[in-house]
């Protein structure tokens, strides 16, 4: 079960890899549904006692939520906007690459400098955890469109969410499922906004916003 968690981990640490070097929106969403399966399947790995309707149940939520719900979401609003590519981000693509390279080591130093639980399963859940937070982070202030820095918000999300299901498996069911809820509201919410920005300024670049006056 060690081994297949630590695939997981390694999966998602190329999936954060592959959002920072992408600029086709679509591929940053399928990358996204990809990490919220990877994810869904974490209450399952963690320990044999949470091998249980209620692993089962959290493990179905997140699946849904993060690899179906919040995709078709995204692509609604991707279709809405007609925007295919991030163009000129503030950050080059190369440049992020080296950007989450070098998290990605800070994250591993960090995480081994850090004491963990004893009912952890890998060591490398709390460094993949902080890593993905942020590159969420980096995704957000890099980006100029604002379907981009939702995607950013959704992978600092499933870095919480990978943490809290790792670290915590006795954390109420209520609460895990609290964050999905968040999670959706947070998306359904950007994406109406996005969806009136592009029909008022025909873009979503948030860039542009800031030149507007009264």
């Amino acid at each position: 079960m060690t081994s297949f968690f630590d695939a997981i981990m390694v999966l998602l640490i190329l999936t954060n890899l592959a959002l920072l070097g992408t600029s086709r929106l679509r591929t940053c969403i399928h990358i996204c549904a990809l990490q919220g399966l990877l994810l869904g399947t974490l209450p399952l790995t963690t320990t044999i006692e949470l091998i249980s309707f209620r692993a089962f149940l959290l493990a179905g939520g997140g699946m849904v939520m993060k690899a179906i719900v919040f995709p078709r979401l995204l692509e609604r609003t991707l279709q809405d906007t007609h925007v295919q590519r991030e163009v000129e981000p503030f950050i080059g693509y190369s440049i992020s690459l080296l950007a989450g390279i070098g998290l990605l080591g800070f994250s591993l130093w960090l995480g081994s400098r850090l004491p963990l639980p004893s009912m952890i399963t890998s060591p490398l859940v709390i460094p993949v955890s902080f890593f993905m937070m942020m590159v969420g982070l980096l995704l957000i202030v890099s980006r100029k469109k604002a379907l981009t820095q939702v995607l950013g918000y959704l992978v600092m999300e499933n870095g919480i969410y990978a943490f809290g299901v790792a670290i915590s498996p006795e954390a109420p069911f209520l609460v895990e499922m609290g964050m999905l809820l968040d999670a959706f509201v947070a998306v359904f919410i950007m994406g109406i906004l996005m969806f009136h920005i592009n029909r008022e300024f025909d873009h979503i670049d948030t860039d542009r916003l800031s030149v507007l006056k009264d």
